[in-house]
């Protein structure tokens, strides 16, 4: 093996082990979520902040609260049905980073509601942050 592609293999089993991309395409959505002004100063806020959590062990919220989510899942559940559709349900998650655009969900046929579309969102959101 050529030793530029060797590096190049390692590089993305890096990234991949540590979840780099997944952290920053989370990082990439809060901060078009909440487009501050100065984008650098909130990044290094957010890291000081997830820093301090994981020193602490005080649970790291990011944006994605409770109330974010029920606000979310509304806006897709216009008829108010209680429901979304799987489609709605994937590009929620590819939105909020915590899916990737060929990655392959189970759509088993039921529609989704508010309480399964919270707990993919929770467990997805600690998936990506617990390594930090």
């Amino acid at each position: 093996m050529e030793p530029s592609r060797n590096r190049e293999r390692e590089a993305r089993e890096y990234l991949e082990k540590h979840k780099i991309m997944e952290f920053l395409n989370l990082l990439t959505s809060a901060l078009l979520f909440f487009r501050p002004g100065k984008p650098r100063e909130y990044l290094i806020a957010t890291l000081e902040r997830l820093r301090i959590a994981q020193v602490t062990g005080v649970p790291f919220s990011f944006f994605m609260d409770n109330s974010n989510i029920v606000a979310m899942f509304e806006m897709m559940d216009s008829s108010n049905r209680g429901s979304i559709s799987f489609v709605q349900y994937k590009e929620a998650l590819k939105t909020l980073g915590l899916c990737t655009a060929d990655e392959v969900l189970k759509d088993d046929g039921h529609a989704i509601t508010l309480e399964k579309f919270r707990d993919e969102v929770e467990k997805r959101f600690r998936a990506i942050w617990s390594p930090f």
